[in-house]
């Protein structure tokens, strides 16, 4: 596991400066304490920090083949390279290493590009070919290993982080206004663009290539277009199948030469890996789990019962109120965009804690977006059905007739909060609505016309483009197509929070579910058999019954949850109020300050639940504070004239 970085110069004669390349990689050094390393060669410069993993003596990077015509930069980890070795080796190649990045060298001597097609991991790595004089660039199918690049028509930068990027001279941090939309919507941006002006990352399953012409070409060499079987096979066959499957991954992600963990939520898929994980080593593992002191909102207890269960030697950290608004500006700094979701704070301090006694984790990221674990599938599947004769019953104006009451009605907070889920707010002839602004956005195309500026809502973008992409190329039934949107998307995002928080602490983070081989064997899987009633993950439950108690196969998820609209209360939510509504930041032009205000009046009074708008509106101030502007973290964590509550 590392960090990797690089320059490239079309024109031959511009050569890369070795101090400029060393402080762009110091800018991931959490990523790699153990080592770096650098190729510097005219126009040319690769860098990495390691975090030594598999062949801690004689990995160092970058590597080269026997020839040192084709050098690497790698991070990730190759599940398959033992036997791709065998292969390689029978082939005539010759290793000077044990370790994985060497297979990849002798693979692309082998197959060029195509050798991104044999690799069983997760990876982004960067490859130069100075036969060719050619830079290959290439990321994992699932999006597991992150890739950013910025290119001007005559320097290529990539780096496994934007900061890397942003530390090259003349790289100034800008704010690229077209990605506003999206991320009030979603929180993320589900296309090659990032909120960084000129800075863009390199899709999953995508490629690469430069040459000295100039000319960059990015091409895909993987996509999930498998289709689910027509039924005609018993549900116990997808279920024992699946169980194989799982094993062999599991069993696979084992291979380290340090100490290994797994992170343990108590609920079902970071217990299933736990337990195989046992089964596999025969001997008691580490766990690691988080919670807060609320225990209302923590899920400690379900985790000390698998711990029980297992036999695991099991560790435990609490996340305080303080603790995590203090650590907020900083883990911001880390993602280098900003945080969607707040148990990315939580899942910092649980590596933290991790990296005490272990360098590798296992975790159940994945299992959700591949087996339908989320309720908003069934629920969307079941509320597509009510739509059907809700349409044909009732005419387009009583519908809006409705819809209207609804919206502006003094309905109590829950009461509206369960009717905006349904058909009966939700317009049904529009996707968007039905579904993303049901589950995703924050602030839905409506919302953000009363909240966004005239200048601003002009330079906004379309929220809905990305993620409708890949909706509109997706095929087969209703629930194939939800899980392959949130597989290109959704899952995306989460697999660069899992990343970014887990390599802050230098620690290795390993997904066993999104093998991809397990990832095109669930998409076969017929829709009725992945849902009952408005639970999912049926398939996972059947293969793991006999591994954990029933009460943890079958309890209702909980999603890592975190007390954020507990904590929305009283002074803390003043103090965000403040921050939000000082001359800063409405001088940016960006938001109508009377529809900030309103926001924070409504949730206050408890006539709306905004806690998800709030949160989305904290995180892109501290972002534009920390990573545009560059304030010192320590600086920004409370609003001005505010006192840090003790």
């Amino acid at each position: 596991m590392c960090g990797i970085c690089g320059v490239f110069y079309s024109d031959r004669t511009r050569r890369v400066e070795r101090d400029t390349l060393a402080e762009m990689n110091q800018r991931i050094a959490h990523r790699g304490p153990d080592d770096d390393g650098f190729f510097v060669e005219a126009n040319v410069g690769l860098a990495m920090r390691r975090l030594s993993i598999i062949d801690i003596k004689t990995g160092h990077q970058p590597i080269a083949n026997e020839e040192e015509n084709v050098w690497i930069v790698y991070n990730g980890e190759l599940y398959n390279h033992q036997d791709l070795r065998k292969h390689l080796e029978a082939r005539g190649h010759r290793y000077r290493t044990r370790s994985d990045t060497e297979t990849i060298v002798h693979l692309f001597e082998e197959y060029g590009r195509d050798c991104v097609k044999y690799l069983r991991g997760m990876f982004a790595f960067a490859i130069w070919d100075r036969r060719n004089r050619e830079l290959f660039i290439a990321r994992d199918r699932l999006g597991i290993k992150p890739l950013y690049y910025r290119y001007d028509g005559k320097s290529l930068l990539f780096g496994s982080e934007i900061k890397a990027i942003l530390a090259h001279p003349g790289v100034k941090p800008e704010f690229n206004s077209a990605t506003l939309a999206e991320y009030l919507a979603f929180g993320y941006i589900p296309e090659p663009d990032t909120m960084y002006a000129g800075i863009n990352k390199l899709l999953p399953g995508h490629t690469l290539s430069i040459g000295e012409g100039g000319e960059l070409k990015v091409s895909s060499y993987w996509d999930l277009k498998v289709q689910a079987d027509a039924g005609s096979r018993p549900r116990q066959f997808y279920v024992d199948r699946y169980r194989s499957l799982l094993e062999e991954c599991v069993s696979s992600h084992l291979m380290s030469d340090v100490p290994l963990g797994v992170f343990l939520s108590g609920g079902l898929d970071s217990s299933a890996v736990a337990a195989l994980t046992t089964r596999i080593r025969r001997e008691p593992i580490e766990t690691f789990a988080v919670g807060y002191g609320e225990e209302a909102f923590s899920e400690l207890p379900f985790a000390r019962t698998v711990a029980k269960h297992i036999g695991s030697r099991h560790h435990e950290v609490r996340l305080s109120r303080d603790e995590f608004f203090q650590a907020l500006p900083h883990l911001i700094w880390h993602e280098d965009e900003p945080i969607v979701w707040p148990s990315s704070v939580s899942l910092y301090f649980v590596a933290r804690l991790a990296r005490e006694r272990v360098t590798v984790v296992l975790t159940g990221e994945g299992s959700d977006e591949t087996l339908a674990g989320y309720t908003r599938y069934p629920w969307t599947l079941m509320n597509s059905r009510l739509d059907d004769v809700y349409r044909m019953m009732v005419p387009k104006f009583g519908r809006n007739i409705l819809r209207r009451g609804i919206h502006a009605g003094p309905l109590p907070g829950a009461l509206h909060r369960k009717l905006e889920h349904t058909f009966l707010v939700r317009d049904g002839a529009s996707w968007a609505s039905f579904y993303f602004d049901n589950f995703y956005s924050a602030f839905s195309a409506a919302d953000q016309a009363r909240l966004l500026t005239p200048q601003a809502k002009d330079l906004a973008g379309d929220p809905y483009a990305g993620s409708m992409k890949y909706w509109d190329s997706s095929t087969g039934d209703m629930l194939h197509r939800m899980l392959y949107t949130d597989i290109k998307t959704y899952l995306v995002e989460l697999l660069m929070k899992q990343d970014q928080m887990s390599m802050a602490a230098s620690i290795e983070s390993r997904v066993p579910f999104l093998d991809h081989e397990l990832v095109e064997f669930t998409a076969s899987i017929p829709a009725q058999y992945e849902t009952q009633g408005l639970a999912g993950k049926f398939i996972l439950k059947a293969a793991v019954e006999d591994l954990l108690p029933r009460e943890v196969v079958y309890r209702q998820k909980m999603g890592f949850p975190t007390p954020w609209a507990y904590w929305l209360a009283g002074e803390q939510l003043d103090q965000l109020e403040q921050l939000l509504l000082e001359p800063r930041t409405v001088e940016r032009g960006r938001f109508n300050r009377d529809a900030v205000s309103t926001l924070f009046g409504e949730h206050r009074a408890g006539v709306r639940d905004h806690g998800n708008r709030i949160w989305r509106l904290l995180n892109l101030e501290l972002w534009e504070r920390v990573c545009l502007e560059g304030e010192r973290i320590g600086e920004i964590a409370q609003p001005e004239g505010a006192t840090a509550s003790q």
